[in-house]
């Protein structure tokens, strides 16, 4: 999504999406006009001022269009598929997870923002936590039900009302999220769907919201950040990832491969949390490297739809060329190709699941995000150049380290420079626990308790009974 675009550029009246399998165009959408972006929010900020007010109705909603999205999964999955190219089954997950973060913020949102007691010299003193009003939100193509609603689970359930903004590319999966809150019943204006390009979502920012929360490139999300606070609004900015897959000499290299595997190609690779860079330590290199690669070879490329298809399509023809052009200069400048390097077929954005080896930090593939299914390895000769090199990068959202010495593991864990580490696992989001990152991966958090306090206001109040006079200083 490109903001702020040259003033005197055509507004489309009209967004196509497009089927990655095969280039058609599935359906047209109309552009929101900005006096429609603002009835809209004028009735989140309507609904708010009742939805607020009963954490328990709040909670029943939730747990309500938790069971009906499972109700829905297989209809909900075929449209993901169908808008952004995802194998079906994992549609099925993701409509799953955002299920169960629906449930278990039903469940512990309440607890998250009960009052705490503290101590002072008033008679009674308590923190309150209170919603801020009407959240825009600014979401992306890749996970088009989960990365809407990790942050809208959070933030509804903490009294806010939420106008999402979804991908130019997902435009149905974000009006199917608006169509199960009206289905349930939920109050009016609780939650609601903008359609359109980028500019429907400058609008957003500039209408009645109270906060703004964005995830997509650095690039983009600077520039949500800097528009949010030049009208001082709140935001959260969940932004790229460069994540770093440490291979240490006492690994279990089978466990690893596999790992491997899952981390870079979930999703045709076109996600921040994948794995996009492999350190692996020269002891254990070619017995990795060899497992990794064949474990690539045995997944299959095909139709998103069918059960037995591993890897979709990229999501558009753009990200299909660039990551073609990402690999091609890799080769270019010394690095390896051990499997993949190639488009599949002459219909569709399918390219093979790609290994990369003498890959170096100098290269795009190891300074840029990728966003596609390449995983580019360098050897290094012990942790601790895995160490320096996984943090020479302008990201640091997640990291996952590889060894079967969990006190090397802790060490590790605390000199890699990231938001999130995961040792002997994949780097996954989990409602349980917060999800972001450091540097130029954003700021703020998603999911836990500290994702749901992003997003009010933390109220001081105190009672005394005589005025105290002793003050000298505000």
């Amino acid at each position: 999504m490109g903001m702020t675009a040259e003033a005197n550029k055509p507004v489309a009246a009209v967004v196509k999406t497009i089927n990655p399998s095969n280039g058609e165009v599935l359906a047209e959408y109309e552009r929101m006009s900005k006096e429609t972006i603002s009835k809209i929010t004028k009735k989140s900020k309507d609904a708010f001022l009742e939805w607020r007010k009963d954490v328990h109705k709040r909670s029943e909603v939730l747990h309500q269009f938790a069971a009906d999205f499972r109700k829905n999964k297989e209809k909900l999955a075929r449209t993901a598929t169908g808008e952004m190219g995802k194998p079906i089954k994992e549609s099925r997950s993701e409509v799953e997870k955002c299920a169960w973060v629906m449930d278990f913020y039903g469940y512990n949102g309440g607890i998250f923002i009960n009052p705490e007691s503290v101590n002072t010299d008033a008679n009674k003193s308590a923190i309150k936590f209170e919603p801020l009003g009407v959240i825009g939100s600014i979401m992306p193509f890749n996970f088009p039900y989960w990365q809407a609603l990790r942050f809208a689970s959070a933030c509804l359930m903490a009294g806010n009302t939420v106008v999402l903004k979804p991908a130019s590319a997902t435009l149905q999966c974000g009006i199917e999220i608006e169509k199960t809150f009206q289905r349930i019943g939920a109050p009016e204006g609780v939650f609601q769907t903008l359609t359109g390009d980028s500019g429907v979502a400058e609008e957003l920012i500039d209408s009645d919201v109270n906060g703004v929360t964005f995830t997509g490139s650095v690039e983009v999300g600077a520039k949500v950040g800097q528009r949010a606070v030049s009208q001082l609004k709140k935001s959260v900015l969940e932004l790229g990832g460069s994540d770093p897959f440490i291979v240490c000499e006492d690994a279990d290299i089978e466990k690893a491969s596999t790992g491997a595997v899952k981390g870079r190609f979930i999703n045709c690779g076109q996600s921040c949390i994948a794995t996009k860079r492999f350190f692996v330590t020269r002891k254990v290199a070619d017995e990795f490297v060899e497992k990794f690669v064949q474990k690539t070879e045995k997944l299959k490329v095909g139709d998103p739809l069918s059960d037995g298809t591993d890897i979709g399509p990229l999501a558009s023809s753009k990200g299909l060329q660039n990551i073609d052009g990402v690999i091609k200069e890799a080769v270019r400048d010394g690095a390896e190709v051990l499997t993949g390097g190639e488009q599949i077929g002459e219909k569709g954005y399918f390219y093979r699941p790609t290994l990369l080896k003498n890959v170096t930090s100098s290269m795009r593939v190891s300074r840029e995000e990728t966003f596609g299914p390449v995983a580019p390895i360098t050897i290094v000769e012990d942790e601790m150049e895995a160490v320096r090199l996984a943090n020479d990068s302008e990201f640091g959202l997640g990291a996952s380290i590889w060894t079967q010495d969990l006190a090397k593991a802790e060490r590790l864990s605390n000199l890699v420079e990231a938001g999130m580490v995961t040792v002997n696992n994949v780097v996954v989001s989990d409602p349980r626990v917060p999800f972001g990152g450091i540097k130029k991966s954003g700021f703020g958090r998603e999911l836990s308790r500290y994702g749901m306090l992003e997003f009010v206001n933390v109220k001081s109040v105190r009672f005394y009974d005589q005025l105290l006079v002793n003050h000298h200083v505000e």
